[in-house]
């Protein structure tokens, strides 16, 4: 098996367009063309078929779908646990979200160290689409996530939840926040639609981000009201320039462990998965 070729075919399988996978893969359209040969005379039949209205996949090339997205997840696996673990049994490469990293990566990390001591690992700090396909590639062994959303393959249970309080400079109750003086966080898409539901009016604000630090630290130069994680809320308090605002309820965020299907019963992956559940079940409710 060539990497290169499944590569191919799969970027292929997405863009529908031999120009746009050579561009996206930073190779000439004869390559891509003369990989595609290359895995349909192995395999013995048409993958692909190309005519005026575009390029499209054939039976034999939707049916070696899934085959292909495994082969890319063991070899990248593989090329990883051969390549990063060095002195180690074993290379775990573990994706987070943005937003709980800063508060909750130093416990998780160590208590995976006490129960995997002969692994090595590494730790990447990203949002859930990205996440998810490095997940789906091998790049990733777990991901704890906002976000699932369906990919082949893919398995997500849910660990547990945070919740994001409102705080402000200026107003002690809701009756006080207006949208002038409101910074709108978007941490997810969950979380914006409870928003949008429950703020309507203040979804119309002049400043926006997505992430927890970036909220706090607008909230700090600019003042006014926004939704942050609890704990900086309680921190944020704690300074005496803010306060929890009245009258709001905290917007709950589900989060979720997300693995390779192959993996959902593996013993580390399993071992993974219940260090992050246990942080969030002994959370004060």
């Amino acid at each position: 098996m060539n990497p290169e070729f499944i590569e191919t075919f799969l970027d292929l399988m997405e863009t529908a367009s031999f120009n746009r996978t050579a561009e996206r893969l930073g190779i000439t359209q004869s390559t891509v063309s003369n990989r595609i040969a290359t895995l349909e005379g192995q395999l013995g039949r048409k993958l692909f078929a190309r005519s005026r209205a575009g390029t499209r996949a054939t039976a034999a090339g939707q049916r070696f779908l899934s085959h292909a997205l495994s082969l890319r997840h063991e070899w990248n696996e593989a090329r990883r646990s051969v390549s990063d673990a060095g002195i180690y049994a074993r290379a775990l490469r573990i994706g987070i979200q943005a937003d709980l990293a800063a508060s909750h990566i130093g416990e998780w990390v160590s208590d995976i160290r006490k129960a995997l001591p002969q692994a090595s690992i590494y730790v990447e700090v990203d949002y859930s689409n990205q996440m998810g396909a490095d997940v789906l590639a091998g790049e990733l062994d777990l991901a704890v996530m906002f976000t699932p959303r369906h990919m082949t393959d893919l398995n997500y249970e849910n660990v547990g939840e945070i919740r994001y309080v409102m705080v402000s400079t200026d107003a002690p109750r809701i009756e006080g926040v207006t949208a002038d003086r409101y910074i709108r966080a978007n941490y997810s898409p969950a979380f914006d639609r409870a928003h949008r539901h429950i703020h309507p009016a203040l979804s119309a604000a002049p400043v926006a981000s997505g992430l927890n630090t970036a909220i706090c630290g607008l909230l700090a130069s600019l003042g006014g009201s926004a939704f942050v994680l609890e704990e900086s809320a309680d921190e944020l308090a704690g300074s005496g320039a803010f306060g929890k605002v009245g009258g709001v309820d905290p917007i709950v965020q589900p989060v979720y462990v997300a693995v390779h299907l192959r993996n959902r019963h593996a013993h580390v992956h399993r071992r993974l998965t219940a260090i992050i559940k246990r942080y969030f079940s002994e959370q004060p409710t």
